[in-house]
C-alpha cells in the first residue's frame, strides 16, 4: 500500500487553508490522509480520522471536551491522541510524511505528530511563530518550520502562495525519497561530538575512521547537537559513538547554556553500541554575552569567545563531580565501553599556558572518574593533551578494534 502524506490539523478553524493545500498535493500524484484535530466546530470538509476519534485516543470524548471549553486542556488531549494516532499508522508503514499549519495550539498539535514519526521522513510545519524560538517545537527531530507570514486565516494572494510553496515541498520530499537508488554500499554510521576548542581531535578521529569504511555523523555539542545524537543512537542510525566532547554535561552541572539534559551519555548504553568516552571541554561552562552571565559566578575565571559566547572555567568541585556522573553513567554499559584521559589537557584553552590551564582541575576530573568507574571499564591514561595527534589515532584505533 503507498505510502501517504498525512496532514494534521484543526479543520473547524483552518479547513480551508487544509483543503487547499491538500489539493495541491494530490494535484502532484501524491495521496494525503487528513487527521482532524478542531474541538469546537464543525469540519469544512470529512477527514479520514475525525477529531472524535483522536480526542477518545487522548483519553476524553470530544463532548467532554466541548463541554469543559478548557483550551490548554484541549491541546494536551488532542497531543496525545494524534500521537498515538500517528504510531499507529507508523506500525502500518502508510506514512511518507507529514504536514501541519496553524498558530500556537495548531502548531504545538501538529508538532507533537511529528516528534513521533522517526527521522527522515520528510515534516513540514507552517506556522505563525516559525521565526521565533523554534526548540520548543523542532526539539531533536528534522521538522521543517516555514513562517507563514501573515496568519493563517484564509486564502488570499499571500497565503495561497506561501501554502502552494509547502505543498510543493512535501511532495517534492516524497517523490524524491520514493525515487531514491542508494548506487553505494550503505556504510555503518558513527557518531562523534566536537566544540571548537576538540576539533583538531574529532577531525583527525573522523578522517581516520572514513578511512576505515564508516560515515562520521559529528554533532557539535551545545545541547542541541547532544540530544540530536542520542536521539539517532536510539533511533538505531548510529552504530558506535567516539564520544569526545563530553562538554555538555558541564552546563547541565553548573546551569549553563548548552546542557543536553539530564539524560546525556546513556544512549549508547542503553542501545549497547561501542563507544569511546573522553573528557573534551569539560574544562568551560558556556553563556551568552558577558552581561548574561549570573551575578553569583562573577568571581569565576572567564575566557571571552566571541561577542556572543562567554566561557567560564569549571572547579575543582564540579570537575570532581563531573568525573563521578561520567563514571555511574558508563557503569550502566553492558557492551564495549573504552574511556580516554589526556592528563596534558582536556581542551585548546586547558593546556600549559593557556587561559584555562588547570592541574588541579584535570586531576579532581580524573579521580571522580577513576574513584567510581567499574573494575572492568578499560580506563587509558595518556600525558598528552587531547588535540594531540596521538590522542586522536588512540581513540580512533580503540573505536575501530570494538566496531570490527
Amino acid at each position: 500500500m503507498a505510502k501517504k502524506a498525512i496532514l494534521v490539523g484543526a479543520l473547524d478553524t483552518k479547513g480551508t487553508e487544509f483543503h487547499f493545500v491538500k489539493g495541491v498535493i494530490e494535484s502532484l500524484g501524491v495521496e494525503t490522509f487528513v487527521i482532524d484535530t478542531g474541538v469546537l466546530g464543525t469540519p469544512l470538509f470529512t477527514p479520514d480520522v475525525s477529531s472524535a476519534e483522536v480526542a477518545e485516543l487522548g483519553g476524553m470524548s470530544l463532548l467532554q471536551l466541548q463541554k469543559q471549553n478548557d483550551r490548554g486542556k484541549a491541546v494536551a488531549v488532542m497531543m496525545e491522541g494524534v500521537s498515538k494516532m500517528i504510531n499507529q499508522l507508523l506500525e502500518k508503514d502508510r506514512i511518507g510524511a507529514v504536514y501541519g499549519m496553524g498558530g500556537t495550539a495548531g502548531t504545538t498539535v501538529g508538532a507533537a505528530a511529528m516528534r513521533g514519526v522517526p527521522i527522515g521522513i520528510p515534516k513540514l510545519l507552517v506556522s505563525t511563530v516559525a521565526s521565533g524560538n523554534t526548540r520548543p517545537y523542532v526539539g531533536e527531530k528534522d521538522i521543517m518550520m516555514m513562517y507563514s507570514v501573515v496568519d493563517i486565516a484564509g486564502i488570499n494572494k499571500l497565503s495561497r502562495r506561501i501554502l502552494r510553496n509547502a505543498a510543493y515541498a512535501l511532495a517534492g520530499m516524497m517523490r524524491e525519497i520514493s525515487q531514491e537508488q542508494d548506487v553505494e554500499e550503505e556504510k555503518p554510521m558513527i557518531g562523534a561530538t566536537m566544540f571548537g576548542v576538540t576539533t583538531p581531535c574529532v577531525t583527525s578521529v573522523r578522517e581516520q575512521l572514513e578511512e576505515q569504511g564508516y560515515d562520521v555523523l559529528v554533532f557539535h555539542a551545545t545541547g542541541a547537537g547532544g540530544m540530536a545524537m542520542e536521539e539517532l543512537i536510539r533511533a538505531g542510525f548510529i552504530k558506535g559513538v567516539a564520544d569526545i566532547t563530553t562538554t555538555e554535561l558541564a552546563d547541565e552541572l553548573v546551569g549553563g547554556i548548552f546542557s543536553a539534559g539530564p539524560d546525556r551519555l546513556e544512549a549508547a548504553t542503553s542501545m549497547g553500541i561501542p563507544q569511546v568516552v573522553s573528557v573534551g571541554a569539560l574544562d568551560m561552562v558556556n553563556f551568552g554575552p558577558p552581561e548574561t552571565v549570573p551575578q553569583s559566578f562573577k568571581d569565576r575565571k572567564f575566557y571571552i569567545h566571541n561577542p556572543t559566547t562567554t566561557l567560564m572555567r569549571t572547579t575543582v568541585v564540579e570537575n570532581a563531580e563531573l568525573g563521578r556522573r561520567i563514571a555511574l553513567k558508563l557503569n550502566e554499559s553492558q557492551a564495549g565501553t573504552i574511556v580516554i584521559f589526556p592528563h596534558g589537557g582536556v581542551s585548546l584553552l586547558d593546556r600549559t599556558g593557556q587561559a584555562f590551564d588547570g592541574v588541579e582541575e584535570r586531576q579532581a576530573l580524573y579521580k571522580g572518574i577513576r574513584d567510581h568507574l567499574r573494575a572492568d571499564i578499560p580506563f587509558i591514561e595518556t600525558e598528552a593533551d587531547i588535540n594531540d595527534p596521538a590522542v586522536a589515532t588512540l581513540i580512533a584505533e580503540q573505536l575501530l578494534v570494538m566496531m570490527k
